[in-house]
């Protein structure tokens, strides 16, 4: 009784004869399928080797095959042209025929290529084109905002008041929970690192300055923009990307919609008019954690604590601080809106998109509260 474990196979066939006018003929014959041992090609090789005129290839006695057989054909076509002999194969199945055509087309990579870098020179003035392209774009980009905005003061400008008011409560209301966790932490944090100074002098009360000085004209501002660049900022890159990738923009300008009106212009709007009002909410949470630090761990009574943050923090900080939220503000819609407006049309470049808008506003950020800390310094702010 044969074993049905391991049935025999059938080997895959092949024969071949010089005719009368110089050519060899190869026959295939057999099932060229499944795991079945193929024929050795060496002996072959040892015939093609004496240089027979042409080769043509016959396969009227062949049965089923499979990627095993062109994968053999395909080394018997590769050693004929090594040795420059013409090779027929309209014996062939069709199938076959076509397979190969397609395996041909397609040249093999080589293991050994080897492909010179570019030059430091060739890189810089890559480089440089780079960011002149660039830098075109974004020229375009505050352009086209500012006249933009001209239509907006001007009345003329089309965009949906729904979209103003959904924006308005995306970056609004939906951001309070993450500005209030921030806010409280950081307030609590300088607190907490002044008053293991302030102690060593007895002078614990005036954590109440330094917490409200610090949130009034830095960290309140600072860390809501921050916070903005990487949730609402990041959201208009991706958003905008997509639309992008999507055709939505290119649809819009078919319809003689502009897409900086339509789409741009009321997530500035909405960014620019909500990152105020939050530096205002960030800086009362701050000042909040620090009256719990001052008040809970080091005995400063409420009463006295909030008479020392009314008369070490005057006005003009809350202003100054204001003044750099509204900046803040500006630089994250911008950001994100002219990543997401110059994004590629792949699910990579939209990847890329958000983070550059990101990593953009945070660097614009930090350079503008350099810039007006020197200026506040030189107005005596």
């Amino acid at each position: 009784m044969p074993d049905s474990t391991h049935p025999r196979l059938d080997p895959a066939q092949i024969s071949w004869h010089t005719e009368a006018d110089g050519a060899l003929r190869i026959r295939f014959a057999g099932p060229w399928d499944g795991n079945r041992p193929l024929p050795d090609l060496g002996a072959l090789l040892s015939v093609l080797d004496a240089g027979p005129r042409e080769v043509v290839l016959c396969a009227d006695a062949l049965g089923p095959w499979d990627s095993r057989f062109l994968a053999f054909v395909l080394r018997l076509l590769e050693a004929c042209r090594q040795r420059r002999i013409p090779c027929r194969r309209e014996g062939l199945p069709e199938g076959a025929q076509r397979l190969l055509v397609l395996a041909e087309a397609v040249p093999e990579q080589g293991a050994g290529s080897h492909v010179e870098p570019p030059s430091l020179l060739h890189r810089f003035g890559l480089g440089a084109l780079e960011w002149r392209r660039k830098s075109v774009e974004n020229l375009a980009f505050f352009g086209e905002a500012s006249f933009s905005f001209l239509r907006l003061f001007s009345g003329r400008a089309r965009f949906r008041r729904a979209d103003l008011l959904l924006y308005l409560h995306e970056a609004g209301a939906q951001a309070l929970p993450i500005v209030t966790l921030i806010s409280l932490l950081v307030g609590l944090i300088l607190a907490f690192v002044g008053a293991v100074q302030l102690r060593m002098f007895g002078a614990e009360i005036y954590i109440a300055d330094a917490v409200g000085l610090g949130m009034a004209r830095e960290m309140g501002a600072m860390m809501t923009g921050i916070i903005m660049a990487g949730r609402t900022g990041a959201a208009y890159a991706a958003q905008l990307g997509t639309m992008q990738v999507n055709e939505e923009i290119d649809a819009l300008r078919t319809f003689g919609v502009a897409p900086m009106d339509f789409l741009v212009l009321p997530r500035m709007l909405a960014l620019m008019l909500m990152l105020p009002l939050l530096t205002i909410y960030a800086i009362l949470m701050g000042i909040l954690g620090g009256a719990v630090v001052g008040i809970g761990l080091f005995d400063i009574p409420a009463t006295q604590y909030y008479q020392q943050t009314i008369n070490g923090v005057p006005l003009i900080h809350f202003i100054a601080g204001l003044i750099k939220a509204c900046a803040y503000g500006l630089i994250v819609a911008t950001a994100g809106c002219l990543r997401g407006m110059h994004s590629g049309r792949s699910a990579a470049a939209v990847g890329e998109a958000t983070t550059s808008a990101v990593v953009t506003a945070i660097v614009w950020i930090i350079l503008a509260n350099a810039l007006l800390t020197v200026i506040y310094h030189v107005l005596g702010i």
